[in-house]
């Protein structure tokens, strides 16, 4: 995709009187937008074009954002962001635990949804050169190898792992800084793109997910271990290898 091409949103909300303006007012910035007044509505688009983000309400008619945002993440690897009402944080964390990249509560200034979809944007890459030799190798730990590029995690047994979303970013954390001590503060600030207090308790649910993937032992974890009054810690060596060199 060319760097000139606009970047594509779906924008999927049922109230017209926030999604007409909102879809105004991020084509004004340059953005291209499409708009869907319901998830059935957003279905239908994506049979046609895939965007680069979508902008994402949680209480609609019918299926709502969190179902949807579940079968975006699993099925369409897209970037979401909430744009919702519900703002308690059970409810963010719940989005977030889904795989969503973002939250922003509602009402919001424009201009902070504007620099929050790029933030996210240049995290997950979109427009972002071929990947170099470098990001196309494999992670390697302890007979287990993960597949940054195609998001696939293979056990020593060459078995496929599946992973949400958020355990991949999770486990890539990780897997970048092995042997250092990341609290939580940093590894939700990496895998979510934002420092955001509230969430302690999403990042010790996702590591606990992710545990019960890579761990034999989830009570004594050889690979993600906690570190007191610290957080977490990869102890595991880890290598990057290229894809058909062996280990």
């Amino acid at each position: 995709m060319s760097d000139d091409t606009p970047v594509s949103i779906l924008l999927v909300d049922d109230e017209p009187t926030l999604r007409e303006p909102l879809a105004e007012y991020l084509s004004g910035q340059g953005f291209g937008v499409t708009e869907a007044a319901s998830a059935a509505a957003a279905r239908s688009v994506l049979t046609e074009a895939i965007p680069d983000i979508v902008l994402l309400d949680i209480m609609m008619p019918g299926e709502d954002g969190l179902s949807f945002c579940r079968h975006l993440v699993e099925t369409r690897k897209l970037p979401v962001i909430f744009l919702t009402a519900r703002g308690e944080p059970t409810d963010r964390i719940v989005g977030l635990e889904l795989g969503a990249d973002d939250y922003i509560v509602k009402p919001f200034e424009p201009r902070e949804l504007v620099a929050r979809i790029r933030t996210v944007l240049r995290r997950v890459g979109r427009g972002a050169t071929p990947a170099t030799a470098s990001e196309d190798r494999l992670y390697a730990f302890e007979g287990w190898r993960l597949d940054p590029l195609k998001r696939k995690l293979t056990d020593p047994e060459d078995v496929t792992i599946p992973l949400s979303t958020a355990e991949f970013r999770l486990l890539r954390a990780f897997l970048d800084h092995p042997g250092s001590v990341l609290d939580r503060d940093r590894l939700l600030d990496m895998v979510q793109g934002r420092t955001a207090h509230l969430f302690d308790r999403a990042v010790d649910n996702q590591v606990s997910r992710l545990r019960r993937k890579v761990e034999t032992d989830t009570r004594n974890p050889q690979f993600i271990q906690t570190v007191r009054g610290g957080g977490y810690r990869f102890a595991a060596k880890v290598a990057r290898i290229a894809p058909s060199a062996p280990e």
